[in-house]
């Protein structure tokens, strides 16, 4: 199995600040994905405001027979209330993917909070009963909480197969990820493990300053090379997800990973240069543009745009921030419409204080208003 996998988070858009998917595209790109040899798809049922599963059985599921691709799905908490809720979901993701049976699915997003939901709900044992139909070949968890909590989960379910956590240079020592520790009782549990946000949603290569473009330059490769190349060779790793958006990224991405090469020494201090660089700017907003944040917004904030924009306007000294920030709140809510009710923060994996990062947006594009 090759180790590259096409996460289905991120699709391609008609327009930058649009909702509607530009199958065209999506379609090129999944074609040329199995074209490469590639089989390996990631979904779930809030992802693209709940159009990613349709647009897999319109680009990929519909077209291909089923023994050409794996799929992953999963098990969202803000779809279910209760146990009674999880089967007939279930049976719509099927449906919406036009599949019998997903390869992998996945308990969603898990931290101490959901997991409680998760275990209240009975949610592990209706997963393990529509494993012994058949309509589930793997049970696993993306997770983003501390390894002892992960350690708990693990310890308490021996039925999970395979763990997605979020891991990439950047993270290693981010008290609020905390990737490496995560990762080290992924290993002490021998679980098979999926990669997820190895760019940092695209921070590790949209936003990265001149000085660490500079050297990288000085070697073979796009910057998105040396971030999936980093986590790809690491011991029990099966899978790295890419979240791709456009069919440049996906080309350059299977450039790389069709014959993968481990990185060189070089390689590595090259990448740890990069790190201690990004670390010493702390005006970027560590988003992953996940957009969990904005399915509770009343005020229909874009959350995760915005925070794109104000990325955009740090490093980029070309950029026109006013002219996006007015075209991207047309028809959202503007960073100052927050009413600061904290749905949002309970929701993100990054733990960002985005109410207080909202201000900051606020200031930087609304000031002259």
């Amino acid at each position: 199995m090759k180790h590259f996998g096409f996460g289905c988070m991120r699709l391609p858009l008609v327009t930058s600040n649009g909702t509607e998917i530009d199958y065209h595209q999506f379609q090129e790109m999944v074609d040329r994905f199995i074209e490469e040899g590639f089989t390996y798809f990631d979904t779930a049922h809030g992802y693209m405001h709940e159009q990613s599963e349709g647009a897999l059985k319109k680009c990929l599921t519909s077209k291909y027979k089923r023994e050409q691709y794996i799929l992953t799905d999963k098990l969202t908490s803000r779809f279910f209330e209760k146990e009674a809720d999880i089967l007939p979901l279930f049976y719509q993701q099927l449906q919406q993917c036009g599949v019998d049976y997903f390869d992998y699915y996945l308990m969603h997003a898990l931290n101490a909070k959901f997991y409680e939901k998760y275990t209240h709900c009975h949610a592990f044992d209706v997963v393990k009963g529509l494993k012994q139909q058949g309509r589930i070949k793997h049970i696993g968890i993306s997770f983003h909480d501390s390894p002892e909590v992960l350690e708990k989960i693990l310890s308490e379910h021996e039925e999970i197969e395979v763990v997605q956590i979020q891991y990439n240079y950047f993270d290693l020592d981010n008290p609020k990820v905390q990737s490496q520790g995560v990762y080290e009782v992924c290993l002490k549990y021998d679980k098979k493990i999926i990669i997820m946000e190895p760019c940092k949603g695209g921070r590790l290569v949209k936003y990265l300053p001149p000085q660490a473009l500079a050297i990288y330059d000085q070697f073979a490769g796009s910057p998105a090379s040396f971030a999936l190349r980093f986590v790809t060779e690491k011991k029990n790793v099966m899978m790295v997800l890419s979240g791709v958006s456009n069919l440049e990224q996906i080309e350059d991405n299977m450039s790389f990973m069709k014959h993968f090469k481990p990185l060189s020494i070089e390689e590595h201090r090259a990448i740890e240069k990069v790190t201690n660089l990004l670390k010493q700017n702390s005006d970027l907003i560590s988003c992953t543009q996940c957009g969990y944040c904005t399915a509770g917004c009343v005020k229909k904030i874009d959350i995760p745009h915005l925070f794109s924009l104000y990325n955009h306007v740090q490093t980029e000294s070309t950029f026109d921030g006013a002219r996006k920030y007015a075209e991207a709140t047309e028809t959202s809510g503007m960073a100052s419409s927050c009413i600061k009710c904290g749905k949002c923060e309970l929701s993100c994996p990054q733990h960002l204080p985005i109410r207080e990062l909202l201000g900051r947006v606020a200031k930087a594009f609304e000031s002259e208003k």
